[in-house]
């Protein structure tokens, strides 16, 4: 499961492993992949150095990078405040209206909303990347496309490779205009963010767009087998997100939580605008039909959405609501039907690696025979 991409990165997996926490990234460096933690919930700057600090500790030396929500166009003088102010009265009267209807408490007063999406934001994301920069990380990621000019110069002079997620290959030839290092070509399939073409046909059409850059394959990829498959269809690695949340070392707020994701099925997930006003694929629940209900209001543009949910999002689940209890996650999920350490999965993508290998061996070599 070794490439060329990751032999520069000096990994023994080409697996490179997108996750919100610490203790999933580390472990996945450790176990020979590429750990790459999300940063977009890091709002303060001592919270993601605390982080890195652990990451640098329990990583035994092997190379980890970071995944940023940064727009390449910089919006000047735009507050959270400001964005908090376009956000009409009827939607947050409908917000009410449903957590009532589902009798969510409230949060405590003086609790602060855990949840709020503002990494995506141009001074919040430097923030981050003043934060990184400090650190060895060798692999930076936009899941917005392409960072700004600026910061794909910075991380350069630092010998970081910079990464773009793609839907499609007309995106992906936008990136490697702007001077990125890795296309992550990211199918219908996957978790969080995604477009509308489905992954066996993105990945080659990626591959082809941007050649020679190296490519990852990302969305519905959670066996060996599909690692083969991706490799074959001329990606150099494999972009894993959703795979890591039913792992030990995850950090999902609800046991209840888990419990859904270890018994939902590959159509229990939507493609919804409900939680950040783009289109994500998460957990079907009655939270995402509220919001894709054409009696309902809609959901708003980002990030707009994602401000008017933050505190709805973190009332559900600290009191674990179960009906409106998701999270995002890719169709995969019908394969994640048990809490396994992240060592345990690396062990199973491995073997299933070789099996398809082998077999695909053998079908050559009866084919050399006739």
């Amino acid at each position: 499961m070794q490439t060329e991409l990751s032999r520069k990165l000096g990994v023994e997996y080409a697996v490179f492993g997108f996750t919100p926490f610490p203790a999933v990234a580390a472990a996945i460096s450790r176990a020979g992949g590429f750990g790459v933690l999300g940063a977009v919930r890091y709002t303060a700057p001592d919270d993601l150095k605390r982080d890195l600090d652990w990451i640098e500790a329990h990583v035994d030396g092997k190379p980890y990078g970071l995944d940023v929500v940064m727009p390449a166009k910089k919006v000047e003088g735009v507050t959270e405040a400001d964005v908090e102010a376009m956000i009409p009265e009827g939607h947050r009267q409908f917000v009410k209206d449903t957590l009532a209807q589902y009798g969510v408490p409230e949060l405590a007063e003086g609790e602060a909303s855990g949840w709020r999406i503002t990494g995506w934001m141009e001074e919040v994301a430097r923030t981050q990347l003043d934060v990184a920069f400090d650190y060895p990380i060798r692999l930076l990621a936009n899941a917005l496309g392409s960072p700004p000019a600026d910061v794909i110069d910075r991380a350069h002079e630092q010998d970081v490779l910079v990464a773009a997620l793609a839907g499609s290959a007309r995106h992906a030839r936008k990136h490697a205009d702007a001077g990125i290092d890795i296309v992550v070509a990211q199918g219908y399939e996957a978790g969080g963010h995604t477009g509308e073409i489905a992954s066996m046909v993105l990945t080659p059409e990626v591959v082809d767009a941007v050649a020679p850059l190296p490519v990852l394959a990302a969305g519905g990829i959670g066996s060996g087998q599909q690692i083969a498959a991706a490799f074959a269809l001329g990606a150099q690695g494999v972009w894993l997100g959703s795979l890591w949340l039913t792992t030990t070392e995850a950090e999902l707020p609800s046991p209840r939580l888990i419990e859904k994701l270890l018994a939902a099925g590959s159509d229990d997930t939507v493609r919804s605008r409900a939680l950040t006003g783009k289109p994500a694929r998460q957990l079907r629940t009655e939270w995402t039909d509220a919001w894709d209900d054409p009696q309902g209001p809609g959901a708003l543009p980002m990030p707009l959405q994602g401000l008017l949910v933050a505190d709805a999002v973190s009332r559900i689940q600290k009191y674990e609501v179960e009906p409106l209890l998701g999270t995002p996650v890719g169709q995969i999920v019908g394969r994640m039907t048990s809490e396994r350490s992240v060592q345990a999965v690396f062990d199973d993508l491995t073997r299933g690696f070789e099996r398809a290998v082998d077999r695909v061996n053998r079908i050559a070599g009866r084919s050399e025979e006739q």
